[in-house]
């Protein structure tokens, strides 16, 4: 009875682990060999699964009419930080050193990065003001977001005039 309880616990635990998010730098490794591949750069974000602002620019880029632009320009890879009680572990571990390395731990959610295959740093979501434009919604702040795009990304006029369609809140 005893040994079938320890294997049971053994179980579920190790059912556990096959369920913990990958770690940050991983997902950051594998974004920057397939960004390097596909000739694109990365798109970062750092988000949590109860940021309402995280959810709304992921529905953004991933709308019909905005993801194929997404796609074509980025390697777009979100890493899970700051998640809270029992959903602690959806968390990529080491995002939030990830995040902190790069200037984001006062930021707030989300935090996004424009980064070249090697890592570097072509854009981050601070504005002039040193603010986090999370994900933007005034047409100012998507105009500055437009502009942090193209630092990584050759956006024509429709593509641009779509972003903003669809980014700016009504």
């Amino acid at each position: 009875m005893k040994f079938s309880k320890i294997v049971i616990i053994l179980g579920l635990f190790l059912f556990q682990l096959n369920f913990a998010q990958e770690k940050a730098d991983v997902v950051l490794k594998k974004a920057l060999t397939e960004a390097k591949a596909g000739n694109k750069n990365v798109l970062l974000v750092f988000h949590a699964s109860w940021c309402k602002w995280c959810k709304l620019m992921e529905h953004n880029m991933n709308l019909p009419e905005t993801k194929p632009i997404f796609d074509k320009n980025f390697v777009t890879v979100y890493i899970d930080v700051q998640e809270r009680g029992e959903k602690k572990a959806l968390e990529n571990p080491g995002g939030q050193e990830i995040m902190n390395k790069y200037k984001g731990q006062n930021a707030g959610l989300p935090f996004w990065l424009i980064l070249n295959p090697k890592g570097t740093v072509l854009a981050d979501s601070f504005d002039q003001k040193g603010d986090n434009l999370g994900s933007p919604a005034t047409p100012d702040e998507v105009q500055a977001f437009l502009a942090k795009l193209e630092k990584g990304a050759k956006l024509n006029t429709e593509q641009k005039q779509t972003i903003q369609n669809v980014f700016v809140k009504k």
